[in-house]
């Protein structure tokens, strides 16, 4: 029994070395690339998500920030920018519906190649569910309001 024990501890051990290894330098390196504004260099190259999801360009820093770091850096994020009027209702949710399905890639991924997933394919079907979804949404995203307006005003 205490062999037993001893033998699980180790796993456990070398498991949060593993992750260790992987979580801290990408944590790091994300951090420079805040620092260094690489980042927002990144958001103004990526403006055309904006387009494709219909979202404001003040979107794309907080959706990869939770894309790369995860959801609850990413949240901070979007929570800084919906308060300080950068992010309408819509962008907020819309960054939020793509990173529910898809966020800290980099993390995640590296967490469960570590553990021996394959890394292509659950990367690829993260992201493709992700815009998908996203697209859907943000393409039906107020529909139902315009339609309930315009009976309004058809009624009056």
């Amino acid at each position: 029994m205490l062999e037993l024990l001893q033998n699980d501890l180790m796993g456990l051990v070398r498991s949060l070395i593993k992750m260790t290894c992987i979580i801290v330098p990408i944590m790091v390196i994300l951090q420079l690339l805040k620092d260094y504004k690489i980042l927002d260099k990144m958001a103004k190259k990526l403006s055309f998500i904006s387009r494709f999801f219909n979202i404001s360009e003040n979107s794309i820093f907080p959706l990869l920030v939770g894309f790369f770091i995860g959801i609850s850096y990413g949240a901070g994020v979007i929570i800084e920018s919906a308060e300080s009027g950068n992010m309408s209702k819509k962008d907020t949710f819309l960054v939020v519906v793509f990173l529910i399905t898809c966020h800290a890639v980099v993390e995640d991924s590296g967490l469960f190649i570590a553990l021996g997933a394959n890394g292509w394919i659950l990367v690829s079907i993260r992201v493709i569910v992700a815009i998908i979804l996203t697209y859907i949404i943000s393409r039906s995203y107020g529909v139902k309001e315009k339609t309930n307006l315009k009976e309004i005003k058809e009624k009056a």
